[in-house]
């Protein structure tokens, strides 16, 4: 869990839950999934909220906001099963605090016995906090504090949330292991689009004139997030000065 990912495909996992301990009966009531292959988010995601058949603790109704009652419509476990195992299969799964999380998936799949037995039969694991206690020891370590960190912001987080949680654990993540393999995705379909419609200009001897392309706004926000992010983790970055 503590090895640097190297698989193509990783698929970012949280969940929420009725309570905090499967082995005294909580279980699942929501699975957020966010896909990256070759280190880019994809857009592809897998979100699911689960009927638990079963109180949820008030206390962790006052984390996540989940209540009995919106769940009375929601599919129990069994029912999202085939579609969650497809989704990971094969997937390397990076989760924060992940024995918390596989621990509570293991307890759903040892609940439908003869079908599954342990999600390491169709996935591997890498645990964020693992690797973040490693990379800043005697530091805080949770999501909020990564974060902070790292110069994410989760202002709209007021409430845990499976898929919020597990988009913002995915940059957490890219940030926190090199970043992503285009630091400009987003802004690229744009820039092309730029390139796309710019004419070289003719100088007065009729050669043609060098196409200037700028950087759009968007570029330049991601790229000064990306130099403090670099400052922030090594202390001084070169391209800031």
């Amino acid at each position: 869990m503590l090895s640097p990912v190297v698989s193509n495909r990783l698929v970012v996992l949280d969940t929420e839950t009725t309570g905090l301990n499967p082995q005294e009966g909580h279980r699942i009531i929501e699975i957020g999934c966010v896909e990256l292959i070759n280190r880019r988010i994809t857009g592809n995601r897998f979100h699911v909220y689960i009927n638990p058949d079963r109180a949820i603790d008030q206390g962790a109704i006052e984390v996540h906001g989940i209540t009995n009652q919106f769940l009375e419509d929601k599919p129990r476990f069994a029912d999202v099963l085939d579609d969650f195992i497809g989704f990971i299969k094969g997937a390397e799964l990076v989760i924060h605090n992940a024995p918390f999380d596989v621990g509570f998936i293991n307890h759903e799949f040892s609940r439908l016995t003869g079908k599954v037995s342990s999600l390491d039969n169709y996935s591997s694991v890498f645990d964020t906090l693992a690797f973040a206690r490693k990379k800043h020891p005697g530091q805080r370590n949770s999501l909020d504090a990564l974060c902070k960190r790292y110069s994410i912001d989760n202002s709209h987080r007021e409430l845990h949330g499976a898929l919020l949680d597990a988009e913002i654990l995915a940059d957490v993540f890219l940030l926190m292991t090199g970043g992503q393999s285009s630091l400009l995705d987003e802004g690229e379909a744009a820039a092309q689009e730029t390139r796309n419609i710019q004419q070289p200009r003719q100088l007065a001897n009729n050669r043609p004139a060098l196409t200037v392309v700028y950087c759009s706004e968007q570029e330049l926000v991601e790229h000064q997030h990306r130099l403090d992010a670099i400052k922030k983790t090594s202390g001084s970055c070169v391209w800031a000065q």
